[in-house]
């Protein structure tokens, strides 16, 4: 099993972060290692310039037969044996070596031949060292000092800018969720005279495509509307002329091309109510089966009911009938009998056993003028399901009934379409 990382770690803090992290230790790493390189040398180079200074006052001592000075002698006990080999070889050299005598000290050492032995002096090279060692502690202080303060100030910076993009985010998945009110709002795109940042122009290009989407919907919605009631008048006189007509064959087809169409207004009516999101919802405690039943004798269709557990729910009961009576009639016209509608607490299923929802409704929900299997219609009842249960709170899941073997009130129920409605179901004391 591949472990996959936490979450969190592929947020750009959380990468920016890393990336300044890293870039503070390489670069107080190189710049550390300069001035360590470049402070040790010349410190090394002046201890070595005493030695080399005490070595020649020994030689002309040693030459004038005079006495040497401190820490100097020929073969001294504390010579360490490469200076020593070094200088009865002829040479001269320098060498930094603890002291023999206390461990914790430290020499500079220089060594040349006299008389075929090592006449050798010593200087004291311990504060040399505790200069290096010092210098090193600050080097290694301050840079993680510097670290942690360039850490908090880039998390600052970059927090801001995140903050800015989920907020950006946040605004987008509002007007992907049909708020179409929502804007950004970035104070940088009002002020002409502020330099705008990527973010910002972003934030911008958001506000504006949200703003000429409201305008488009808003147009259609008014001109849907406008549409749907400048037809009422003329079909309400066109229905009342259908029925002085004479009774005939003609005449039936007169009255129900006019029903019809002024179904087909209320339909678009009811839409564009529910597209501007001005519905009131008026609530009330009703029990969910009673309500199932007379739902089904107001169909007047052969549908049958099952409540394996009846519940109550407090909701809009007129917009509540609405969706149960969509789906009712939608499984009777587009699919086929037996057609069954099951209470099992606040969930309500209405099922019948055509040949199923086609995959466009599953995966993407009802389409306007988009009737199921291309039958007759209008194609807006699942829609109206749909928008009257979200604005009851409700959900609605469009799916392929599971095959099963003698089912309610048949011995083939196999196949068929799924609707399954959810309600939050009352607690009643």
């Amino acid at each position: 099993m591949r472990l996959r990382p936490p979450s969190w770690t592929a947020t750009l803090t959380w990468k920016s972060a890393c990336f300044i992290v890293l870039m503070c230790c390489s670069l107080a790493a190189v710049l550390g290692v300069l001035v360590h390189v470049e402070v040790t040398r010349q410190t090394v180079a002046t201890a070595r310039e005493k030695a080399l200074a005490k070595l020649t006052d020994a030689s002309r001592a040693y030459e004038a037969g005079e006495v040497l000075p401190p820490e100097s002698g020929l073969d001294p006990a504390g010579l360490p044996d490469r200076l020593r080999a070094l200088a009865l070889s002829g040479q001269r050299g320098t060498l930094v070596a603890k002291d023999p005598k206390d461990g914790d000290r430290q020499l500079m050492w220089a060594a040349a031949p006299a008389d075929g032995k090592a006449l050798a002096a010593a200087v004291d090279y311990g504060q040399s060292a505790r200069t290096i060692t010092g210098l090193d502690n600050a080097i290694i202080g301050s840079s993680v000092l510097a670290i942690g303060g360039t850490l908090l100030v880039g998390a600052f910076a970059v927090t801001r800018v995140t903050r800015r993009l989920h907020q950006t985010a946040t605004v987008a998945r509002r007007i992907t969720q049909g708020d179409l009110d929502a804007r950004v709002g970035d104070p940088r795109t009002k002020d002409p005279s502020r330099h705008q940042d990527e973010v910002a122009t972003v934030a911008a290009a958001l506000d504006t495509m949200a703003g000429s989407l409201q305008t488009k919907l808003q147009r259609e919605q008014r001109f849907t509307a406008d549409v749907a009631h400048e037809l009422r008048t003329p079909l309400t006189g066109l229905q009342a002329a259908s029925e002085l007509l004479p009774e005939g064959r003609a005449t039936e087809l007169v009255q129900e091309r006019v029903r019809t169409m002024r179904q087909l207004t209320e339909d678009l009516l009811e839409i564009s109510r529910l597209d501007s999101g001005s519905e009131v919802v008026e609530t009330d405690l009703h029990q969910l089966g009673r309500l199932a039943r007379r739902v089904v004798r107001a169909s007047g269709t052969d549908t049958e009911v099952v409540v394996v557990r009846d519940a109550h729910v407090e909701t809009d009961r007129r917009r509540l009938e609405r969706v149960l009576g969509n789906l009712v009639a939608n499984a009777h016209k587009h699919g086929r009998a037996p057609v069954v509608v099951t209470v099992d607490g606040p969930v309500v299923t209405v099922r019948d056993h055509g040949d199923g929802y086609p995959e466009y409704l599953v995966t993407h929900g009802p389409q306007r003028f988009r009737t199921r299997g291309g039958s007759k219609g209008h194609g807006l009842g699942l829609t109206i399901a749909v928008g009257q249960a979200e604005v009851i709170g409700a959900r609605l899941v469009f799916r392929q009934a599971e095959d099963t073997a003698g089912g309610a009130g048949t011995a083939d129920a196999a196949g068929g379409a799924e609707a399954v409605l959810t309600l939050v179901e009352a607690r009643l004391p």
